[in-house]
């Protein structure tokens, strides 16, 4: 069978061939590259999460510091007053042998001649026994010589002491028992500067001692820096203070409150501080009598204890006069008695008011007043 060959390009046809190959190809190839354009690129590889930890294993994550707490506020210390019983015997050598030891020395010379007596009395006056109690010792002394020419002068001179000092008089604080029940109350007078306000802040701390409740009333309102102090002696030991709510204010009103507190409380001693001005005895007068009056509402004052500083001497039994017109006085407490010769004050006030000394202040600290001991006293006198 004859071959077809018609089909076969000839020179030209086989480039027209060649040509509309390219094209071709030409079209594939951008129609690749249009799609390739067209695509989103890719996303880069992710990093592979990092496999699990053992919890035993992880580190510990960082904690954070503790805010730091507030301080805590700070507790009140309250103080254990010294026992009453031990505090004469502690301060007893603080009186000092001056006066004895001066009367000793002349009662040693044998027979006294009138010089010997004239210098007697002397030391007695300038010791502030007082020319009452003076004359009273001197005779007690005469009449001992005579009855007993060849008696030890020391012991002849201490009796004759005690009689003066009295060692019968009744020296407690008529303030009831610990723990009775009752209410007691003591007014407390002086003038300003003998320690009036230290003593009642002292006197509470001799209360506590004792197993007492204790209020106190802080009616010297005319001495702005007193109820402060009063308030700081009643801290130390757990004690409150009633004071007034402005200054100047009516001191009997204050007294009043305290003593109302005091009931409200079921406390057992009241101690009122009381102003100490002099200016006039009838305004003085008019003062301490409303402060009796208006605690005799509540609780009847059992105690007026008038201070005195030991060491002012006349000066002091002057104010003692005065304030024993006024105040119907139960009892002397003798401040600033420790380093001074003039011991005999004990002698003069005593006679002068008829009125015991109870409390004697001596040193400054704060349990540095006790009980007065007749006894006691007259032997520091002598030096025993």
């Amino acid at each position: 069978m004859p071959v077809d060959v018609s089909w076969i390009p000839g020179d030209s046809d086989l480039l027209v061939a060649i040509i509309a190959g390219l094209a071709v190809l030409g079209g594939a190839a951008a129609a690749v590259v249009g799609k390739a354009r067209q695509a989103p690129p890719k996303e880069p590889p992710r990093p592979a999460a990092p496999a699990p930890v053992d919890d035993a294993e992880a580190p510990a994550a960082p904690q954070q510091a503790p805010e730091p707490a507030e301080p805590p506020a700070p507790v009140a210390t309250v103080e254990a007053p010294e026992s009453v019983d031990a505090r004469f015997a502690r301060l007893r050598r603080r009186l000092g042998g001056g006066l004895g030891q001066s009367l000793l020395a002349i009662f040693r010379r044998g027979s006294l001649s009138q010089d010997d007596w004239d210098e007697l009395e002397e030391t007695l006056l300038m010791a502030d026994v007082g020319a009452g109690a003076t004359d009273e010792l001197l005779g007690d002394l005469r009449a001992r010589l005579k009855a007993e020419p060849d008696a030890e002068p020391k012991e002849l001179l201490r009796a004759a002491l005690l009689d003066v000092v009295n060692p019968g008089l009744d020296r407690s604080l008529r303030l009831g028992e610990a723990g009775d029940g009752s209410l007691h109350s003591a007014i407390v007078v002086g003038v300003n500067g003998v320690g009036k306000t230290t003593t009642v802040g002292k006197l509470a701390r001799v209360l506590v001692a004792e197993h007492r409740t204790v209020v106190l009333g802080a009616a010297d309102t005319f001495r702005a820096a007193a109820a402060d102090q009063l308030e700081t002696w009643g801290s130390r030991v757990g004690v409150p203070v009633v004071r007034a709510h402005v200054d100047g204010a009516d001191p009997a009103s204050v007294a009043y409150e305290a003593a109302d507190r005091a009931r409200a409380d079921a406390v057992e001693v009241l101690l009122v501080d009381t102003a100490g001005r002099l200016q006039n005895k009838q305004g003085l007068m008019d003062e301490l009598g409303k402060i009796v009056r208006v605690v005799s509402k509540v609780s009847p004052p059992s105690e007026v204890l008038l201070v005195l500083d030991a060491t002012t001497g006349q000066n002091g039994l002057t104010q003692a006069r005065v304030f024993g017109q006024v105040a119907p006085l139960t009892g002397i407490v003798l401040t600033k008695l420790d380093g001074t010769a003039k011991g005999g004050i004990v002698l003069a006030v005593q006679r002068e008011l008829g009125v015991p000394v109870k409390f004697v202040g001596l040193g400054e600290g704060a349990d540095d007043l006790a009980p007065f001991d007749a006894e006691g006293f007259v032997d520091s006198l002598l030096g025993e």
